[in-house]
């Protein structure tokens, strides 16, 4: 079989044509802004359009620019590069001002249909009625055999003023922002600024549910709308342009294998953690103190470690979890070693085991004093337990508390 290459789109996947000096590329740029409404937009907008682009990381001036359409989301995309093999950038996503037509190519003058297929801007028209106005290459090989073969249509523009009978309308703001992107684009030699114009956004289920029942009422279209998906799913697994050809029935017919999806990383499930086994406690518990349970260092050393723990233990907080209250008790028996922890409140499996560990490891405090006696005492400790991006952090307030141990 016999195919037509569509010229801007193979050069675009396989190599561009750098047709202009750097003489003439600077005289294209200069020569659209020696129009009063041109000239107008670049004082105005290149500035903005140079920041956004530092702002996204991309490079300017760039070299090479792409523009999607997609008729039922009304969405304009622009993506954009500086070197021939690297992946396109997305720049920015417009709204659509008006949509005229349905689903489906264009075939004749007056059906008020929008293209679909594999076009480039074939013309620049700083004068336009719309404001400015991008003008793609409608007919294409592909319309020229498919559509009527006296009045097949034309005129089909990217244009301002928000109104449309088959063109893509934009507002003047946003067509002057394309028109001077566009403009860069061809004064770095990029000769065909490829437009694909979509039926859907095929991402988007709600669209795909609409054009699957769409294709019930008209079936003829889907081996079209076939072929505008693979093209569309190869640019999204690859972000490069395939190659698109023309059947002598004026098919589209799309080269490029799309790459399969990465595959998973099959999700870690972490080993739920038995419960720490607690000790019980067989000696007799003070209610009432005259001194309570000193730890080394006194409070500030106390407060260090807690605020230690609380640093180390945000590691073990559930993947959903930024943080926790956890409410530790623990008993200080009358030779003044730490033990019998246990956790009354908050955190997880994980976390309360590695409390009740590090709370039962702690080093031997000076004991707690009744009536010139040395006694065990129970404790409550409270700490907070965060994640933070930067780090991890926490803090609890000393042991309660006063005179009084519980």
């Amino acid at each position: 079989m016999k195919y037509v290459l569509i010229v801007a789109v193979c050069l675009l996947a396989g190599g561009y044509v750098q047709s202009q000096t750097a003489a003439s590329s600077f005289n294209f740029v200069e020569y659209q802004k020696t129009f009063p409404r041109t000239n107008d937009a670049w004082k105005r907008k290149e500035d903005t359009l140079m920041k956004q682009f530092m702002e996204k990381g991309l490079a300017w001036p760039f070299r090479y620019m792409y523009l999607r359409s997609f008729k039922y989301d009304s969405q304009l995309e622009v993506w954009v590069k500086y070197e021939q093999n690297e992946p396109f950038k997305l720049f920015k996503t417009y709204k659509v001002c008006a949509l005229a037509g349905t689903l489906g190519p264009k075939r004749m003058k007056g059906d008020f249909q929008v293209p679909e297929g594999f076009y480039y801007i074939n013309e620049f028209n700083p004068r336009s009625q719309y404001h400015l106005s991008l003008g793609l290459n409608y007919p294409n090989a592909s319309d020229r055999i498919l559509s009527d073969s006296l009045q097949p249509g034309g005129d089909i523009y990217i244009h301002g003023s928000c109104v449309t009978t088959g063109c893509i309308p934009i507002t003047d703001q946003q067509i002057e922002e394309i028109y001077i992107l566009a403009a860069h684009a061809r004064s770095q030699g990029q000769d065909f600024i490829p437009v694909h114009i979509f039926p859907i956004h095929f991402k988007n289920q709600r669209s795909s549910d609409y054009l699957a029942r769409y294709m019930k009422d008209f079936p003829e279209y889907a081996p079209m709308a076939d072929e505008l998906k693979h093209a569309y799913t190869y640019f999204e697994r690859t972000k490069l342009l395939p190659v698109i050809m023309v059947s002598k029935k004026g098919s589209y017919v799309v080269e490029g294998v799309i790459p399969p999806l990465p595959a998973e990383q099959p999700k870690v499930v972490k080993k739920k953690r038995d419960p720490r086994p607690v000790k019980e406690f067989t000696g007799e518990i003070v209610a009432v103190v005259n001194k309570l349970p000193v730890f080394p260092g006194g409070n500030a050393g106390f407060q260090t470690f807690i605020d230690k723990l609380s640093h180390d233990m945000a590691q073990y907080l559930d993947e959903d979890q930024k943080k926790a209250y956890v409410m530790v008790e623990f008993i200080v028996d009358k030779d003044g070693k730490p033990g019998y922890a246990k956790v009354i409140k908050g955190g997880n499996d994980e976390l309360n085991y590695h409390l009740m560990e590090a709370f039962d490891k702690m080093p031997d405090w000076v004991p707690a004093i009744r009536l010139e006696q040395n006694v065990a005492v129970k404790l409550k400790q409270s700490i907070f337990i965060e994640r933070l991006e930067t780090g991890t952090t926490g803090n609890g307030t000393g042991p309660s508390g006063g005179n009084t141990a519980n």
